[in-house]
C-alpha cells in the first residue's frame, strides 16, 4: 500500500468491554466492529457512543476514511479509536483500490464492516469478498432513491413519506437485504435541507439499533434473502418527533 496511508492509534482507547464500553454477555466477546466513512461521519459517531453504554454487545476496533482530510477520522483519533487514512485517489483504479482496502480491514478482524457515510461505489470482487458482513446505511426507502441526491428525488417526486434503510450491501447499488428502515413525513414547505436534517436525525436512532441486532446474533436471512430478526416483529420505525413547518 503506498506510503500515504497513515494508521493511527491514539494514547488512550475507549473502555473496553466488561467497563462502560457495552460488555457482551458472560463467555462471549464483543462483536467486532470496523466503520468506514468519507466525511464527517455523525453516524459512526452515534455508533461509538452507543458502544461506551453499559451492556452493549459490540466494540468498535477502527475506522478507516478515503479522504484523509475527513472530519470524522480527526474526531475518532480524538477518542482514543485506531484510524486509517486510505486515499481512493493514490489508486489507479476501483479494483486497485478495493484490494488495498480489503488488506486494511483483515487487518482489523471485524465481524462487521459498517459503512457510515462511505461514499464509495464498491466492486463486485470486494463486496462478495464480505458477503453478509458488508453494511450500510442510505437515506431514502429502499427500493426507491437508490445513488445520490435522495432527498431532491423524494421532492421531486411529490412522495409523502421519505426515510432511511439499513441494509446489507450486494454488488447491486443499494438494493441489498433490508434489515430496517425508518420513516419521516414529508412536508409541504420541505427543501432537500431541511428534509435532510429530519432523515438524519432517523438515521441516528435507527443505525445503532440495526447494529446491535446483528452483534447480538439475531439477524437472519431466508433463502431468498429476506431478512429477520429474532423476537422482533416489526423492523420500521416512525419518526414521532414535533413536526414543525420551516415558513
Amino acid at each position: 500500500m503506498p506510503d500515504a496511508i497513515n494508521r493511527q492509534s491514539a494514547d488512550h482507547a475507549l473502555p473496553s468491554a466488561g467497563e462502560d464500553a457495552g460488555a457482551a454477555p458472560a463467555g462471549k466477546s464483543p462483536c467486532r466492529l470496523l466503520i468506514l466513512i468519507s466525511g464527517r461521519g455523525s453516524n459512526m459517531r452515534t455508533l461509538v457512543e452507543a458502544c461506551r453504554a453499559e451492556g452493549w454487545p459490540a466494540q468498535i476496533v477502527g475506522v478507516i476514511a478515503n479522504k484523509p482530510e475527513a472530519a470524522g477520522l480527526a474526531w475518532a483519533r480524538e477518542q482514543g479509536l485506531e484510524t486509517l487514512a486510505l486515499p481512493h485517489k493514490d489508486y489507479a483504479s476501483r479494483e486497485t483500490f478495493d484490494a488495498a482496502l480489503a488488506q486494511a480491514i483483515d487487518t482489523f478482524q471485524p465481524d462487521y464492516i459498517i459503512l457510515a457515510g462511505f461514499m464509495r461505489v464498491l466492486t463486485p470482487g470486494f463486496v462478495q469478498r464480505y458477503t453478509g458482513r458488508l453494511v450500510n446505511i442510505h437515506p431514502s426507502l429502499l427500493p426507491a432513491f437508490p445513488g445520490l441526491h435522495t432527498h431532491a428525488q423524494a421532492l421531486a417526486n411529490g412522495v409523502q413519506a421519505h426515510g432511511c434503510t439499513v441494509h446489507f450491501v450486494t454488488p447491486v447499488l443499494d438494493h441489498g437485504p433490508i434489515i430496517a428502515q425508518s420513516v419521516v413525513p414529508v412536508l409541504a414547505d420541505d427543501t432537500p435541507d431541511t428534509l435532510a436534517d429530519r432523515v438524519l436525525e432517523t438515521e441516528h436512532r435507527l443505525f445503532p439499533q440495526a447494529v446491535r441486532w446483528l452483534a447480538e446474533g439475531r439477524v437472519s436471512q431466508a433463502a431468498d434473502g429476506r431478512v429477520t430478526v429474532a423476537g422482533v416483529a416489526s423492523r420500521l420505525y416512525v419518526w414521532q418527533a414535533e413536526v414543525k413547518h420551516h415558513g
